[in-house]
């Protein structure tokens, strides 16, 4: 007995989804047989909306890489064995700091000798001039002893700047981010020896659309956060905008920003630039889906009365899915944003609701 209840409602619950499922599709039906029929009558079906001016925020954040505010790979001046190295990976080095010490036995011995040689030229070259006053040597013979003196001043001077690169001075205040030689190493000429990061101030850089980058001027401050220290802002100081944009029409920026103390960025994070833009005056924003045939063609149909009118527009900046439109539409109008393939100038049509 009470499986045959069961059933029972089983049953008649089953009956009702099916006549519920009947009734709705009668209903579909009818509203697209109403379609049609409106559509035969020659009004055509269009979805509209009601032309309005917005306010809005032209401020936008664009997302960039750190970079060093300086870094360079540091060449070996010289060749020579490393006698002295005075600094590892990690450490941090004041500009004109002493980093390592070559070998500079046999260069100390070609100073010295430039050195005798160009003081005996000194000598002769004084000895000549003072017998020049009294005729005892010709033009030629003391211009002569002045080349040769010259000749033992360049060499003297090469030999000094030899023995100055034995011992080689960071060019940067920085950090020894990489080392590629040991104490005791051969160096040739240009062997690769340091990699130096300058940190205390670091370049972020972004690509800017082109509508927002005509705002922008070198010197500008932008505020710019991190994932890593959301709690803090950082200042940065617009110094480079390029000249040209790439194949998207975004423009290369690049900021200067400050290191915080306590809150160290490193070169590679990521960072968000984020440009305050000038207050922006109401415009009129329509769906780019209102124009015929795309943005470019500055079509749109405006609906006066129960027929659409082809209108000539001045499109502006785009905003995802909006549009600003310069000129050719007031307040309170009703643009076509569906439909518009089976418009004419004139057609007769009728509002769906959406």
């Amino acid at each position: 007995m009470k499986k045959v209840l069961i059933y029972g409602v089983l049953t008649i619950a089953a009956l009702a989804a099916i006549m519920w499922k009947l009734n709705a599709n009668k209903k579909a039906n009818t509203e697209k047989t109403e379609f049609v029929k409106q559509s035969n009558t020659g009004d055509v079906p269009v979805l509209t909306e009601k032309v309005t001016s917005t306010d809005f925020d032209q401020a936008f954040a664009v997302n960039g890489n750190f970079e060093p505010a300086r870094e360079l790979t540091f060449l070996s001046e010289t060749s020579g064995r490393i006698t002295k190295l005075m600094v590892d990976e990690g450490t941090y080095v004041k500009q004109g700091q002493i980093m390592a010490r070559i070998d500079d036995e046999l260069l100390g011995t070609d100073l010295q000798s430039a050195k005798v040689n160009l003081e005996q030229l000194k000598v002769d070259k004084e000895r000549y001039e003072s017998a020049f006053k009294t005729g005892g040597v010709t033009q030629k013979q003391m211009d002569d002893t002045r080349l040769q003196y010259e000749l033992a001043q360049s060499r003297y001077d090469a030999a000094s700047r030899r023995i100055r690169d034995t011992y080689v001075k960071a060019p940067i205040s920085g950090i020894v981010n990489a080392k590629y030689v040991e104490q005791g190493a051969y160096l040739a000429t240009s062997t690769k020896m340091f990699d130096i990061v300058d940190v205390s101030s670091l370049k972020l850089k972004v690509t800017v659309p082109e509508m927002q980058v005509i705002h922008l001027k070198l010197g500008d401050k932008v505020e710019v956060t991190t994932n890593v220290f959301p709690e803090t802002k950082y200042t940065g100081r617009i110094t480079f905008i390029a000249a040209k944009g790439d194949a998207t029409l975004s423009y290369p920026v690049e900021m200067e920003v400050s290191n915080v103390s306590g809150k160290q960025l490193k070169a590679g994070m990521y960072g968000t630039a984020n440009f305050a833009m000038p207050q922006q005056a109401a415009a009129i924003l329509v769906s780019r889906n209102a124009f015929v045939g795309g943005v470019n063609s500055n079509q749109i149909y405006v609906m006066e009365g129960n027929a659409a009118k082809l209108r000539k527009v001045t499109a502006g900046r785009i905003y995802g899915d909006r549009v600003e439109i310069r000129e050719g539409l007031a307040e309170g109008e009703t643009v076509i944003t569906s439909g518009q393939i089976n418009l004419t100038d004139g057609a007769k049509v009728t509002v769906q609701a959406k």
